[in-house]
């Protein structure tokens, strides 16, 4: 739908009203899944260099049955 000069006014009140209808995180909701993100991009961090690590080995040794 394209949007027309003349509704601009009209399109502000509603952004406006939308608006009003969003429910803000509290400070905790925020601190607590800003906490869980981190934590758990760590776990995921540490588990895929475990897994690297562990296919490099592997590469490793498998490279040095070849020469």
């Amino acid at each position: 739908m394209a949007l027309k000069i003349g509704n601009i006014p009209q399109f502000i009140n509603q952004v406006k009203v939308e608006t009003a209808k969003v429910v803000w995180p509290t400070g905790r909701q925020t601190m607590m899944t800003t906490l869980m993100v981190i934590i758990m991009t760590t776990i995921l961090g540490v588990f895929f260099f475990g897994i690297d690590h562990i296919f490099s080995l592997i590469v490793k040794m498998l490279l040095s049955l070849a020469a």
